[in-house]
């Protein structure tokens, strides 16, 4: 496998993980086709339910930018190869 490609998805886990370690404490409540997302400033703690929104997009968010970051590292790793 391309080095490239194994640190893409390296750099996507790593940061789906952090996004999702770092969410932040947020709660949605939807009322027909009203919705409200309030959000606070700390990190999530370890509770059952499913994502809010923001929280799904945080995520995502850190997840892009370590897919991106892991596909820099693997351009300039196969760089110094040759």
């Amino acid at each position: 496998m391309n080095a490239k490609v194994v640190l893409l998805l390296v750099g996507l886990v790593v940061g789906g993980l952090a996004g999702y370690l770092t969410r932040p404490e947020a709660a949605e409540i939807k009322i027909g086709s009203f919705s409200l997302e309030v959000q606070g400033d700390s990190p999530a703690g370890t509770r059952s339910g499913s994502l809010t929104t923001g929280q799904t997009q945080h995520i995502g968010i850190f997840a892009v930018i370590g897919a991106v970051l892991g596909l820099g590292i693997g351009f300039v790793a196969d760089r110094r190869r040759a």
